[in-house]
């Protein structure tokens, strides 16, 4: 299909497959290695609105965007417009190019704040924190948001419309309500409504899994782009499987178990040198889960790899249980 041209304010997107921000997986080592395969742009994790936490070393690790590339998206997350629009203006002056404001997390601890999802059930609420972040940063400001809080209250579609007149640029929807939170499937059918009234770009979010989907999710909902969330963990080649898809109607080979090996072995050694071989250690541990997954004697070998204390024992770990898939030595 034809790929169209979009623009986020001055930015435009390499192609049509973005990097869906999620709390805990798309730290810097992970968008830099999605951008690397393919992902036109991708989104930092969420990052609270007060800026009184951001000493800890969760929010410091969340605000460091050294050596990214452009554009830089920020996601803030919070409830009090002005709370908001100070945070904006402070990841401004830290490096983002683009603000993303949460209103699609359907996490308890978040929701219970009146914030992500939350946000929803009260629309004047929404308009009053849009406008204060557009007004406090020259810079675009994009939004993330579901269906609606419930069945009985899909009410993306005015949302939609409070977003842009109050200057958003951009929409990411996600197919599900909050009570829905991952349960259940996503429905297509209220994003291709947003998409038809809308004047920014869209992108379709939720369910989308490989690059057949994303070219039906594309059809039915009129969308700009989509959006891959947990897809995309442990299958970060995913982005450049799905964007060669829409571009050319074919699929690529599935990569090769020793390309695997090498992404992988990159990925882990970005992730000791980001946050320190303690941490680091403890953080690799659920991305080569992902990336394990459907590869024969992963279970076996996730509990023991799960024991490993060091960095160059969990590289070690990983060369080996390559090594014996590639000899076959471990059964389907």
């Amino acid at each position: 299909m034809n790929q169209s041209v979009i623009r986020i304010g001055p930015y435009q997107l390499a192609n049509q497959v973005i990097l869906a921000p999620m709390a805990g997986v798309t730290d810097l080592p992970f968008r830099q290695l999605c951008r690397k395969l393919g992902a036109g742009l991708v989104v930092s994790e969420m990052v609270t609105s007060d800026v009184r936490l951001w000493n800890s070393r969760k929010s410091r690790n969340r605000l460091d965007h050294s050596g990214e590339d452009e554009p830089r998206s920020v996601q803030i997350a919070g409830s009090e417009p002005l709370m908001m629009a100070e945070a904006a203006r402070m990841n401004q002056q830290l490096g983002a190019q683009i603000i993303d404001i949460n209103m699609g997390c359907p996490a308890k601890k978040v929701c219970n704040k009146a914030a992500g999802s939350a946000l929803m059930r009260d629309e004047k609420l929404v308009a009053e924190i849009l406008e204060a972040v557009v007004e406090a940063v020259d810079m675009p400001v994009t939004l993330k948001i579901r269906t609606g809080w419930c069945t009985q209250s899909r009410n993306g579609l005015n949302i939609a419309r409070i977003a842009e007149e109050s200057g958003i640029q951009a929409l990411a929807v996600h197919g599900r309500t909050r009570n829905q939170l991952y349960t259940g499937c996503a429905e297509y059918d209220t994003i291709a409504a947003i998409k038809q009234q809308a004047g920014i770009p869209i992108f379709a979010n939720g369910d989308i899994d490989s690059p057949q989907k994303a070219l039906q999710v594309l059809r039915h909902t009129g969308a700009d782009a989509v959006m891959i969330g947990r897809a995309a963990q442990g299958r970060p080649w995913i982005f450049k499987e799905i964007s060669h898809f829409l571009e050319y109607d074919e699929l690529l080979p599935p990569p090769p178990l020793e390309w695997q090996r090498q992404t992988l072995l990159e990925h882990l050694e970005a992730l000791h040198q980001f946050y320190g071989d303690h941490q680091g250690v403890r953080i690799a541990r659920k991305h080569v889960g992902w990336y394990l997954q459907t590869l024969p004697g992963a279970d076996e070998f996730r509990r023991g790899f799960n024991r490993v204390e060091c960095p160059a024992q969990q590289h070690q770990s990983i060369q080996i249980f390559f090594t014996r898939l590639l000899e076959g030595d471990l059964a389907a």
